[in-house]
């Protein structure tokens, strides 16, 4: 049991348990111990379940008599199936005790007996410190600057905040390979003029959310760089520098195909037909010509210019009368007022003008656009019309000599049967090899297909296994340097060998009682089949003998007596054998008691009991106490 219960106080330890050194058995454990064990091993199995109970044992006895029936159902709970309640914890047992700390054990999750089963140096204790302030900090509710409480100074933390401002970094990337070289200039200025990483935003603060926006970014284009090579790149069967290349090309023309279209309305709109641009410059000379009408120097009419004139004389003549004749206010303002209507009525004729013109303009463009329709229509039917005049006039000219004519046509196409028959039957010659060299290199071009199709799958296989791979190998290769940091910091008292050889001590130990034991048991099985031999036997004997002097006891007295004593002799081995049986029996019994006796020895009964009383006397001590307090009041 030292291996056993050993193994329980470090699983104790590794769950919160606070154990002395002095303590190395499940015996020497007391009952606020035990109530923490239990407790701590609850949290961790369902927090729910083990946050609402005490880790320690309340002064008063009815509250302990209270805490320990509610630990009883907990453990009941969570699934433990042997009898346990307050007694297991107020007055404990050792082998009580001991059950439930190993069910409570194996009932921990994985990562935790993992966890148990790994060194702990100052190091895995110092991240386990930062884990647990940092579960500490997000449990407790966050509350704005202007909103905390001097009385919940112990549940908010009075610290600065800052925005999650972010500022671009200018960071150094070392590339590697010949064809990745850097420049000479590149590497000095980020060598001697860059400034560092936590220089560069404008406010300190920002600098963490700067970085953490910089490698988010980076680690998403890496993400989906890798996503889209896995999926469309591997299937181009492209490097990763024509996938590129390629990529490029299409997005620039993507690009101008967008502008093409944009700016096709206006150009039919500003020419009056479509526009063929090329290229990109032809686009950029197009938008750099359509500015607005009003930055557009154009040549007056003959009509703009009387408009013009006409207008400037009327306003000279009104200028001129106002200011040679003396009128008054009120005729000043009635001629204002009239001036202002006609002006209004030359706004809107001129309005009413201005659409009218538009609308010309847009009857006069469809016009147009009609027009152009209707003469392509008309130079496709002049066109197709001279084709069929063509032919009747090559026609009328071969009339007058018809015969002639008709013996040379009927002669060319006899002519031309023959040779088209003369071309199949050459070209039958050599259809045939092609068609079998076609299907020769389609079938190879399928069994081709079909093996870069499996080449590229495994290919893709291999990408995943190499991605789990390496991250295997990441935490594997951190796992290492912890391991290694912690063994370096662990103290060189304890050796592994000596563990190792306390392990084979142990099993060369149940190996030889596990001998001893089949030894045991074979010597039983042994004697019982010897019992077994000698009690037939002896049956036997005794009815042979019996049948013997039975037939002779009817003539000879002295053979009747012999008779007798013959069964006398039956009877009283029986009943010696008999003796036996209860004498082994009663032994058994005597040392299944003696087990008893040792094992309430161990329960420590006389000491419960002494507990028991005195917790009685106390009990009965406060009830007299609380029914003082109720008479006084």
């Amino acid at each position: 049991m030292e291996e056993v219960d050993s193994i329980l106080i470090h699983t104790l330890k590794q769950v919160g348990t606070e154990v002395s050194e002095e303590i190395d058995s499940v015996k020497q454990f007391s009952s606020e111990l035990i109530v923490e064990a239990v407790v701590r091993c609850i949290r961790v199995i369902n927090p729910g379940l083990g946050n609402v109970l005490p880790t320690s044992l309340p002064p008063g006895m009815s509250a302990r008599f209270r805490v320990g029936m509610s630990l009883a159902q907990a453990c009941q709970d969570i699934g433990y199936k042997g009898e346990i309640g307050y007694q297991t914890f107020l007055y404990s047992n050792e082998p009580e005790i001991r059950s439930l700390l190993m069910f409570l054990v194996e009932k921990l999750p994985r990562e935790r007996a993992e966890a148990s089963d790994q060194p702990t140096g100052k190091s895995v204790v110092f991240q386990r410190a930062i884990a647990a302030a940092m579960k500490a900090q997000l449990s407790v509710p966050w509350l704005p600057s202007n909103c905390t409480l001097p009385v919940h100074g112990a549940t908010q933390y009075p610290r600065v905040l800052h925005s999650f401002h972010m500022q671009p970094l200018s960071l150094p990337h070392c590339t590697k390979g010949p064809r990745q070289k850097q420049l000479k200039d590149v590497k000095d200025y980020q060598w001697n003029i860059l400034s560092p990483v936590t220089a560069q935003p404008s406010h300190h603060a920002s600098v963490v959310a700067s970085i953490l926006e910089q490698h988010t970014a980076e680690l998403s284009a890496a993400q989906e760089w890798d996503n889209e090579w896995n999926s469309q790149g591997l299937l181009s069967r492209l490097t990763p520098q024509e996938y590129r290349c390629r990529k490029l090309t299409r997005l620039h023309k993507r690009i101008e195909e967008q502008l093409r279209s944009a700016t096709l309305p206006s150009c039919e709109s500003a020419f009056g037909g479509p526009c063929s641009t090329s290229d990109l410059s032809e686009l950029l000379q197009i938008f750099r010509c359509s500015a607005p009408s009003n930055f557009i120097l154009t040549k007056g009419t003959h009509f703009t210019h009387t408009q013009k004139f006409t207008f400037t004389q009327e306003s000279a003549a009104i200028t001129s009368s106002i200011t040679t004749g003396y009128q008054s206010e009120s005729d000043i303002q009635v001629h204002q007022q009239e001036e202002l209507t006609s002006l209004q009525q030359q706004f809107q004729q001129l309005c009413s003008d201005v659409s009218q013109l538009a609308a010309d303009m847009k009857h006069m463009s469809v016009t147009c656009t009609q027009a152009f329709d209707e003469l392509k229509q008309r130079d496709l039917g002049n066109s197709e019309k001279e084709e069929k005049m063509q032919m009747k006039k090559k026609t009328i000219d071969l009339l007058p000599n018809a015969d002639n004519n008709l013996f040379q046509l009927q002669s060319r196409v006899e002519a031309s049967a023959k040779r088209v028959v003369n071309l199949a039957s050459q070209w039958e010659k050599h259809r045939a090899p092609l068609i079998d060299e076609h299907r020769r290199l389609k079938e190879i071009y399928s069994n081709q297909d079909l093996e870069s199709s499996r080449k590229l799958s495994e290919i893709k296989s291999m990408h995943d296994k190499i991605r789990v791979s390496t991250e295997e190998a990441k935490n594997k290769e951190e796992i290492y340097k912890q391991l290694v940091t912690e063994l370096e910091n662990l103290s060189q008292d304890a050796s592994r060998s000596a563990y190792t050889q306390r392990i084979l001590e142990i099993v060369i130990n149940i190996r030889k009682q596990k001998e001893e034991i089949t030894k045991i048991l074979s010597d039983t099985k042994e004697l019982q089949k010897e019992i077994n031999n000698l009690t037939g036997k002896l049956d036997r004997t005794f009815a042979v003998t019996d049948e013997l002097i039975f037939k002779d006891a009817k003539k000879d007295e002295s053979v009747r007596k012999s008779y007798k004593y013959l069964a006398a002799l039956h009877e009283n081995c029986n009943h010696l054998i008999q003796t036996i049986e209860d004498t082994g029996t009663i032994m058994r019994e005597i040392r299944d008691l003696e087990e008893q006796i040792e094992t309430e020895n161990g329960n420590k009964t006389v000491a419960n009991l002494e507990r028991i009383l005195d917790d009685y006397k106390s009990i009965r001590q406060e009830n007299a106490a609380l029914a003082a307090k109720v008479r006084e009041g």
